[in-house]
């Protein structure tokens, strides 16, 4: 980066002044009540913000290290806390939620309605003879019934394992098989961006490949009308079911150590990572983070883009809002329909305060903004926005920058949120009305929260050095386990090179020697060794970005026999992809700027041009598969959840 002096961006007086935690001295003063007292810190927030049927008095059991238990003889159950207590407190009558559907219908459900749909639903599994601790796979659409479904999975003490929509049959039905799941919930199919696709289709094909005869039932939600292949025995339609059940439903009142989701995410190698999360600990973190990380009113419209497939929609969405008795937006479309204003068309349509997206999101909008001045925020009454949010990868400076002026009006914070799906909530970012802000920095860590940089030895390394994320202590939200494997957990998460004490994140990060500000370097496997200097694939990435004629950028390594290994780059560029001389000149321009931001060493050897990279379904670029075009690997790759298979020619240099 250039060696200029970090420019810090405060917040307002106005949000200082009416922020939760107000100020850096509030901030400060929270982080050493948990220097001092790490157990009563979390053991306080935990008294004050869940409703307990029986309280805890044990805070934190580290006796089977890293198999850490927190609040483990207190009672309690997760939809109570997002549902009963608002109707209870006199939030009956509050919109829960607005559902904006893919071609733009809006329903709203209020607490108490949602209480009762809830309730219909975990009468229903009951009814199929679900009980505590079963496992309920979910298959769904980014609909209400989404959420309650999971909803009416915790209210009953079963453990929801949420497949994203985009998702092949082998990955459902791998999931489905790795949990045990007696159940599966899934919808004839869904919308996306004006197309409706089958999700049954997809089961069916899932279950045909064996292994899931754990499955008893399979409950369809008609959502497209679609086709559909019932099985006799197996199958039943949800609005066959529902009307028969009772309205009420006494929830399952489990130790806060009870199992609440498996998540599966992919590990670095093999099959999918079962991450088990816990009941107490985990809602503990989305309630502290949507109160002080989003600073989360009353009177706000909360909306998470995310699907709750992801562990961001779960947190975000399903849990986190509703137990903070919040209104938030649930929406089932993509950002480019009917074209790429829609996000904006929502937030001034919907009076959205609260923001939360993802950069690539960022990213691909900017791009598009730019082919057409029709779908640029500043088309749209953005006024009503007060924070912003992103999640999900680090974001380049440019793309911060991007979002703080043009959809924020340079009024709102942006809290770049790092976390992961294991850590179940924030761990690293800002506070809206506290910290003062660096674009492309996740900047601080949330209170109570013990992130530090070090060596592969475990030692702390100097700031202004880039090292190994960690974190030192336990924290209530954090993953308990891998499903079925605690060798994989424990090998993944607390290696040995730690002596098995501190949480690895995979990820390197760096810490400004002036702020003490933590920026993401990549994931570890993404650090490159060029000659001897280490260089995260993430800050060529920025430096790219951050070219006028860049949309996007990957960068990856391959083994060089001069510098050990050598950096390969993959860019989008704005306008139409480049050939011949055309695409030497910039190729020559790029490695230039590239050159000029960060240095010779960090100039890429290869630079190779695509009208899009590598996706997943859920827009993360696949790095694996870059690696490889990288390498010149001819080998056959799986690209089962690849969104845009015909981009891989482009790139093939």
């Amino acid at each position: 980066m250039s060696s200029e002096s970090v420019q810090l961006i405060y917040p307002s007086d106005e949000t200082v002044r009416n922020a939760t935690i107000s100020g850096m001295d509030a901030y400060r003063a929270l982080c050493a009540e948990a220097e001092a007292d790490y157990e009563g810190f979390w053991a306080k927030r935990a008294r004050e913000m869940i409703s307990w049927k029986e309280p805890f008095t044990q805070v934190l059991d580290e006796s089977d290290a890293p198999f850490f238990k927190w609040f483990a003889d207190g009672k309690l159950n997760v939809s109570y806390n997002c549902l009963d207590r608002n109707v209870e407190g006199g939030l009956g009558d509050k919109v829960a939620i607005i559902f904006e559907a893919d071609n733009g219908d809006v329903t709203t459900i209020t607490y108490k309605d949602l209480l009762t749909k809830v309730c219909k639903m975990a009468n229903l599994l009951k009814s199929k003879g679900v009980k505590k601790g079963d496992r309920v796979v979910i298959y769904l659409p980014m609909t209400i019934e989404g959420v309650v479904a999971m909803q009416a999975c915790a209210r009953v003490g079963a453990i929801h394992s949420v497949v994203f929509g985009g998702f092949s049959a082998q990955s459902l039905r791998d999931r489905m098989s790795d949990a045990g799941a007696v159940m599966l919930i899934t919808s004839d199919g869904q919308f996306r961006g004006g197309k409706s696709i089958s999700l049954k289709t997809i089961a069916d094909e899932a279950f045909a490949l064996g292994g899931c005869e754990c499955v008893k039932n399979v409950i369809v939600f008609k959502r497209t009308g679609g086709e559909c292949n019932m099985v006799a025995g197996r199958d039943e339609w949800l609005h066959d079911l529902l009307p028969g059940q009772p309205e009420t439903c006494e929830p399952e009142w489990v130790e806060a150590e009870h199992p609440l989701f498996l998540l599966y995410t992919s590990g670095s190698t093999g099959k999918p990572k079962g991450v088990q999360h816990s009941t107490g600990g985990y809602l503990l973190l989305a309630i502290m983070t949507m109160r002080w990380t989003f600073d989360i009113k009353p009177q706000d419209i909360f909306w998470c883009t995310a699907d709750i497939g992801w562990v961001t929609g779960h947190t975000y969405i399903t849990y986190g809002p509703l137990a903070c008795g919040a209104t938030e937006i649930v929406f089932e479309g993509v950002p480019t329909y009917p074209d790429a204003g829609r996000f904006w068309k929502v937030i001034q349509d919907r009076k959205v305060s609260v923001f939360y997206t993802a950069p690539t999101a960022i990213r691909s909008l900017i791009k598009a903004c730019d082919a057409n001045a029709a779908v640029h925020p500043k088309s749209y009454d953005l006024s009503s926005l007060r924070i912003l949010g992103t999640v999900g990868e680090p974001i380049n400076p440019a793309a911060w920058q991007w979002y703080y002026d043009n959809v924020g009006g340079g009024r709102c914070p942006v809290v770049d949120t790092f976390w992961q799906t294991e850590t179940g909530g924030h761990m690293i970012t800002p506070l809206p009305g506290a910290t003062p802000l660096v674009p492309g920095s996740c900047t601080l860590p949330f209170p109570g929260i013990m992130a530090a940089v070090v060596d592969e030895t475990g030692a702390d390394v100097p700031l202004g050095q880039g090292g190994i994320l960690v974190v030192k202590r336990p924290w209530p939200a954090m993953i308990r386990t891998i499903w079925g494997d605690p060798d994989r957990y424990q090998k993944s998460y607390y290696p040995a090179d730690f002596q098995g004490k501190y949480y690895l994140a995979g990820d390197g990060a760096i810490r400004d020697k002036d702020t003490g500000y933590f920026t993401i370097t990549g994931r570890i496997d993404d650090v490159l060794n060029i000659s001897g200097h280490r260089m995260g694939t993430m800050e060529i990435e920025s430096a790219l970005v951050s070219n006028p004629m860049v949309a996007e950028a990957a960068v990856v390594g391959r083994p060089d026999d001069l510098t050990g290994e050598a950096i390969v780059a993959f860019v989008v560029l704005k306008g139409k992809r480049p050939t011949g001389d055309d695409a030497k000149r910039i190729v020559k321009e790029l490695q230039n700027w590239v050159g000029k931001e960060i240095g010779p060493i960090a100039k890429p050897k290869d630079i190779r041009f695509g009208d899009n990279l590598p996706k997943t379904r859920s827009g993360k670029i696949m790095r694996r598969l870059l690696r490889g075009l990288a390498r010149g690997d001819t080998a056959a790759q799986d690209t089962s959840t690849l969104e845009n298979p015909a981009i891989l020619e482009q790139l093939k240099g």
